[in-house]
C-alpha cells in the first residue's frame, strides 16, 4: 500500500519519511534538515557510508529510534513532486501492485536531478564553411542541420554523428560549428493560441465546442472521440489543447508510436506557430532533463510523447489526449506493468483534468464506458473534404489460383498493377516481421528454435540472421541442420514482410518498393524520415507490419491489400476478434485519404467469418454489441476483472510446484468470490532460459481484487531465483 502523505512543511529535527530513488523498496526515517523541508522535495540523505537521493514522502515509519535518526544532508535544487503527482503515483502503485519506489522511479527518469540549474556548453551550426571535408565532418554537420532546434552536448553530438569529439572540436576551430555556454534547461517556445486552425466541418465544430467546454470546466471528465479514419480527429482535439492552454494549464498528447511524432509535431507547429515538446526514447539525455524540469515548472505547455510521458511531473496538467487509444502499445508489458490509457484516466481524475480518448476503433472497454454513460461520446461519421471511406472487399482465397510459395493472389496483383498505371500508391499489409516465421529442415523436419526460449527463430534475410522475437538474440544462418547435420536442406516456411517484398519485386520489377517494419530501422529518426519520404511519393508499393496501421497519412495511397486477414482470428486471446477487427479497419483506413477514392482488399479463407463480415459491412456498432454480448455470457471483462499471475524460474519443477501450492492456498481470493484458473505452462513456456507458469484470477468488477491478491501472495515464501509477477487487467496471455 502507498504510504500516507502530509502537506505542511516539516520543521527542522522532526521525523520525516524519505522514499529512496534507488533499489530500496521502503520508506526510510530521517530528521528534517535545518530550515525544515516540504513534501515532495528531492533530498540527499546518508545511507551507511554513502549518500543517496530520495523524495520527502510523508511521516516517518517510526521504525528507527529517535536517538539514531540521522538528518537529511541537503535539499536538492529540483522542482518538488506536487501533491496530485504523489497521489497519482501512490494510487497507481496500489492498482498495479507495484512497489511504490518502483513507480516513483518512472516519474524521475531525468539525468542530473542533483545538479540544479547549471550551464553547459552546447553546439550548433556556425556561420563559416569547413575547410577540408571528411566523412566524419560531413556526418556532424548533417546532424546539426537535421536538428536545428535541438541542443547537443559534446558527447551527444559525437554519439549521434558516430565520430570522436576531436572532429567536433576541429569544426569549432574553423567556425563551422559554434560552441557556446547555455542554460541547461530553457523554457520551450510559446505557442500562438490566437492562430486560426484549419476550417472545420459542422460535425467537427460541434465536437470541438464540447471539448472546449470540458477544458473550461477545470473538472475531471473523459470523452471518447470516435471518428472514422480521416475524419479529422486531430484538428478537433487540438481545439481542446488550445483552450486548455488559454486556461493557463498544460496539455499532454500521447501517441502509440514514435514514428507518428514527426507528422504530428509538424501539424502542431502549423497550427500554433511553434513546436511542442517531445518525450520518447529517441530523445537525448539533455532534452530529457530539460523537459522534465520544464514540465514541472510550467516551461512546457504542450508535450507530445509515448506512454511514459504520463509520468512527467506537470505543474498543472489540464488535458490528456490518448490518440489511437485502442493501440496495444499503451500497455507496458515488462518492468512496471500498466496501461497508459487507464492510468491517464486515473491521473486526470486526481488533477481535475479532461481526458480525450481518440480512435476510429476504440477498445471494447472504452466503447462500453461510453455506452453506459461513464464517458461522454462524440462521433465524427465522415471524412473531411473530398475524401470518402474506402470500399472494402473480401478476396476468397479458396477461389484464387496462387503459385506455390507466393501469397499475393491474382485479384490483388491486378489491383496493384492498376494503381501503378495511375501512379498511385498501394499498401500490402502482413503482420509478420522478417523473411519467414519458421525455418524447417526438409531432411529431418527439425524447426530451428531459440536455445533460450520456447520460440521458433525467425529468419531476417536482410540482416542475414535468425532472430528470436522473445529474447531478441540473433544467430547466424547455419549451413547445415543443427539436428541431423544435413546441408542445403533448410527451407523457409511461411511469409514475412521481407519475403513478401521479394515476391513483389518479381511481380513488379520496375516498381519502387518500401518495407516498413520496426526491426529494419536503427533509430526513430531514420524511421520518421522513411515515412515522410513515402508520404511524399518516394515509393509505389508499401509493404508493412502493424506499424503502417498507426495513424499514418499517405495522400497518394488508394489501395490497401491485406495478405492474410485470418492471421489474428484464433488463439487463446479473448481479445483476438476485437484486435483483428480494429487492425483490419485501421489498415483499410490508410486508403483514399485525399481526393482519390480508395479500396481495401482482404485476402481470406473465411469470408463468412463474423469478424470479416463486420469489417465488410462497416458495422462497427453491431460488431461491438455482438462482442459485448459474448463477453457478458462468458463473464469476461468488462463484466469482470482479470489478473494474470506469472511465476518464472530456471528450475521448471520448482516453478510448477510453487504455482500448484499457490492454487491450493487461495482462501484470500475465495473470500471475495474470485476464481483461480491453473496453473499451466505459459503458451511460450520458456523465455531467456526461465520456465514460466501462469495462473489466471477472475473476480467480480466490484471485488477488492488488489487487496486480496496482496494477502494471497503474502502467504508464500519464494526462493531467491523465483520471480512472481502480477498483471492487473492483462492484455496478453503469452
Amino acid at each position: 500500500m502507498a504510504e500516507p502523505v502530509f502537506e505542511d512543511r516539516v520543521p527542522a529535527g522532526e521525523r520525516v519519511g524519505i522514499l529512496p530513488l534507488g533499489a530500496l523498496d521502503r520508506l526510510l526515517d530521517y530528521k528534517a534538515p535545518e530550515g525544515g523541508c516540504s513534501p515532495g522535495a528531492f533530498v540527499e540523505v546518508p545511507l551507511g557510508p554513502r549518500k543517496i537521493v530520495g523524495v520527502v514522502w510523508g511521516p516517518g515509519t517510526g521504525e528507527v529510534p529517535e536517538a539514531r535518526l540521522r538528518p537529511v544532508a541537503r535539499i536538492l535544487d529540483a522542482p518538488p513532486l506536487r501533491a496530485p503527482m504523489r497521489e497519482f503515483l501512490g494510487r497507481a502503485a496500489d492498482y498495479t501492485l507495484t512497489p511504490l519506489p518502483a513507480m516513483v522511479r518512472l516519474a524521475t527518469r531525468a539525468p542530473g536531478l542533483t545538479e540544479g540549474q547549471v550551464t553547459h556548453n552546447v553546439y550548433r551550426l556556425g556561420p563559416r564553411e569547413a575547410g577540408r571535408m571528411t566523412d566524419a565532418r560531413t556526418r556532424v554537420l548533417a546532424v546539426l542541420r537535421d536538428f536545428p532546434d535541438r541542443s547537443f552536448t559534446l558527447g551527444e553530438l559525437a554519439s549521434q554523428a558516430g565520430v570522436g569529439t576531436a572532429v567536433i572540436k576541429g569544426l569549432v576551430t574553423q567556425g563551422a560549428v559554434v560552441e557556446e555556454e547555455a542554460p541547461r534547461d530553457r523554457p520551450y517556445p510559446v505557442l500562438d493560441l490566437g492562430a486560426p486552425g484549419v476550417p472545420l466541418t459542422p460535425d467537427q465544430m460541434l465536437s470541438a465546442a464540447a471539448l472546449r467546454i470540458g477544458a473550461e470546466a477545470h473538472t475531471y471528465n473523459t470523452t471518447l472521440l470516435k471518428g472514422v479514419t480521416g475524419s479529422g480527429k486531430t484538428e478537433v482535439y487540438l481545439e481542446a489543447v488550445a483552450e486548455t492552454l488559454r486556461q493557463g494549464r498544460q496539455a499532454l498528447v500521447l501517441l502509440p508510436e514514435i514514428a507518428l511524432t514527426g507528422a504530428f509535431l509538424a501539424r502542431v507547429e502549423h497550427r500554433f506557430g511553434a513546436p511542442a515538446a517531445e518525450w520518447h526514447s529517441g530523445m537525448t539525455q539533455t532534452e530529457r532533463r530539460r523537459l522534465w524540469r520544464m514540465a514541472a515548472t510550467g516551461g512546457a505547455s504542450l508535450v507530445v510523447g509515448a506512454r511514459s510521458a504520463l509520468f512527467l511531473p506537470f505543474r498543472d496538467l489540464g488535458l490528456v489526449v490518448v490518440d489511437e487509444e485502442h493501440d496495444t502499445s499503451y500497455k507496458q508489458e515488462d518492468g512496471v506493468l500498466y496501461n497508459a490509457r487507464d492510468m491517464a484516466v486515473l491521473r486526470a481524475s486526481i488533477e481535475k483534468s479532461q481526458v480525450i480518448l481518440a480512435s476510429a476503433t476504440p477498445c471494447l472497454e472504452s466503447w462500453y464506458n461510453a455506452q453506459t454513460g461513464k464517458y461522454a461520446r462524440l462521433t465524427l461519421p465522415a471524412r473531411v473534404g473530398l475524401a470518402v471511406l474506402p470500399t472494402v472487399k473480401a478476396v476468397d482465397m479458396r477461389l484464387e489460383e496462387v503459385t506455390r510459395g507466393n501469397w499475393v493472389g491474382p485479384t490483388l496483383t491486378e489491383a496493384v498493377a492498376q494503381r501503378l498505371e495511375r501512379e498511385e500508391q498501394s499498401l500490402l499489409f502482413l503482420n509478420r516481421r522478417g523473411y519467414a516465421p519458421v525455418t524447417l529442415c526438409r531432411s529431418c523436419g527439425h524447426q530451428l528454435g531459440c536455445p533460450h526460449c520456447d520460440a521458433r527463430l525467425v529468419e531476417h534475410r536482410f540482416m542475414r540472421r535468425l532472430m528470436c522475437h522473445q529474447c531478441g538474440e540473433t544467430f547466424p544462418m547455419p549451413v547445415a541442420c543443427p539436428d541431423c547435420g544435413a546441408e542445403g536442406k533448410l527451407a523457409p516456411v511461411g511469409p514475412g514482410v521481407e519475403r513478401l517484398a521479394e515476391e513483389v519485386a518479381a511481380l513488379f520489377p520496375t516498381a519502387r518498393t518500401a518495407v516498413l517494419s520496426s526491426d529494419l530501422y536503427g533509430s526513430a529518426k531514420s524511421l520518421k524520415e522513411a515515412i515522410e519520404q513515402i508520404a511524399d511519393g518516394a515509393a509505389d508499393i508499401i509493404i508493412g507490419t502493424q506499424l503502417v496501421a498507426k495513424g499514418h497519412n499517405f495522400p497518394k495511397l488508394t489501395l490497401a491489400g491485406v495478405i492474410d486477414a485470418d492471421l489474428g482470428l484464433y488463439g487463446s486471446d479473448l481479445r483476438a476478434a476485437e484486435r483483428t477487427f480494429a487492425l483490419m479497419r485501421q489498415v483499410s483506413g490508410r486508403a483514399g485519404r485525399a481526393d482519390r477514392p480508395g479500396e481495401a482488399l482482404l485476402q481470406t479463407y473465411q469470408p463468412h467469418h463474423p469478424v470479416i463480415q463486420a469489417i465488410l459491412k462497416g458495422d462497427d456498432e453491431g460488431f461491438w454489441r455482438a462482442e459485448l454480448d459474448g463477453r457478458r455470457m462468458a463473464g469476461m471483462p468488462p463484466f469482470s476483472r482479470l489478473a494474470g499471475i506469472i511465476l518464472s524460474s530456471e528450475d521448471a519443477q520448482e516453478v510448477m510446484d510453487k504455482a500448484v501450492e499457490m492454487a491450493r492456498h487461495k482462501d484470500p481470493l475465495t473470500k471475495i468470490g474470485a476464481e483461480v484458473w491453473g496453473p499451466a505452462p505459459a503458451p511460450i513456456a520458456r523465455v531467456r532460459g526461465r520456465h514460466r507458469v501462469r495462473l489466471l484470477v477472475k473476480a467480480d468488477r466490484t471485488a477488492p481484487l488488489q487487496d486480496a491478491l496482496a494477502r494471497w501472495a503474502a502467504q508464500f515464501r519464494f526462493p531467491s531465483d523465483l520471480r512472481l509477477t502480477m498483471d492487473i487487467d492483462p492484455q496478453s496471455f503469452m
